[in-house]
């Protein structure tokens, strides 16, 4: 039914329709006539999901400051992983990689080249490497997810220059991640500032739903994707996360069929958030 402006207003504010959501929904109506996507009700969280996601990223964020002291040369990809396990177990957690989909391990450590994806094992990391450590973590049912790339002691200048542009990159697709916008506004952010400094971003993965299930939809691109996305509406939870190379976008998956790299062996960095979706913007879970 259609509400008159000196109706209340849907959402349950108690303020007229006219003072509320009036405008957003005629910024609504545009896009979707425009070819846009509205997502289903069922990617908007309630108030108790929301709160049960909020806690698992409690844990992700913790295993990810935990990491800074621990990853040092020396130390084994499977040291970081068995970290991750004990103490994501010693939280009441589950690991959300292993055993997903066949993933073996507890999260991904991805060095140097690798842009998504590395499986732990007997890698000993080195002084220059760059090393991107993925984590998610099930507390009960619920999801979060998040990553960062660190530098093991002294690495080169270029290697340096793309991690900050990568980190600069998932806070301007952040800011981007608008209530009432399409998604679409992620990616041309983080494209245009990854370009202006000589990067290239990675087309074949991007961010995604989280919450619930540990990928749901929607795909969030972040390049300047050519096609009508889906808007982003107060309650959805989802992953910006930027993987940003060295050189070319392209990218090949080894024989194990997990370890992503890129196709020219140039270096690649990734940072990644887990975040709502508000009615004024986006906030940071992770």
């Amino acid at each position: 039914m259609l509400l008159n402006r000196n109706d209340f207003c849907w959402c349950g504010s108690g303020k007229k329709y006219k003072h509320c959501h009036i405008e957003k929904d005629s910024v609504l109506s545009a896009l979707v006539r425009e070819g846009y996507i509205l997502p289903p009700t069922a990617l908007i969280k309630t108030k108790e999901q929301i709160a049960g996601i909020r806690k698992s990223a409690v844990i992700t964020t913790s295993i990810l400051d935990n990491l800074q002291s621990k990853i040092t040369a020396g130390i084994t990809t499977q040291e970081i992983d068995k970290f991750v396990y004990d103490y994501t177990l010693a939280n009441g957690a589950i690991p959300a990689p292993l055993n997903y989909n066949g993933y073996p391990k507890s999260c991904c450590t991805s060095i140097n080249e690798v842009i998504c994806h590395g499986i732990p094992g007997n890698t000993v990391l080195k002084n220059g490497d760059i090393i991107n450590v993925d984590i998610s973590t099930i507390l009960g049912g619920y999801f979060s997810d998040a990553s960062r790339t660190y530098m093991v002691g002294d690495v080169i200048p270029t290697a340096k220059k793309l991690i900050e542009c990568t980190k600069e990159c998932l806070y301007l697709g952040i800011e981007n991640a608008k209530p009432y916008q399409p998604i679409n506004n992620i990616g041309k952010a983080i494209q245009k500032h990854a370009n202006s400094l000589g990067f290239s971003v990675v087309q074949d993965y991007g961010g995604h739903g989280i919450g619930l299930e540990f990928h749901e939809e929607p795909f969030i691109p972040h390049f300047n994707a050519n096609e009508k996305l889906m808007i982003l509406l107060p309650g959805m939870t989802i992953t910006v996360e930027p993987m940003i190379n060295e050189g070319l976008p392209w990218c090949d998956t080894l024989k194990d069929n997990w370890t992503v790299v890129t196709h020219d062996k140039s270096l690649s960095a990734q940072w990644e958030h887990t975040i709502l979706i508000t009615e004024t913007g986006a906030e940071i879970l992770t």
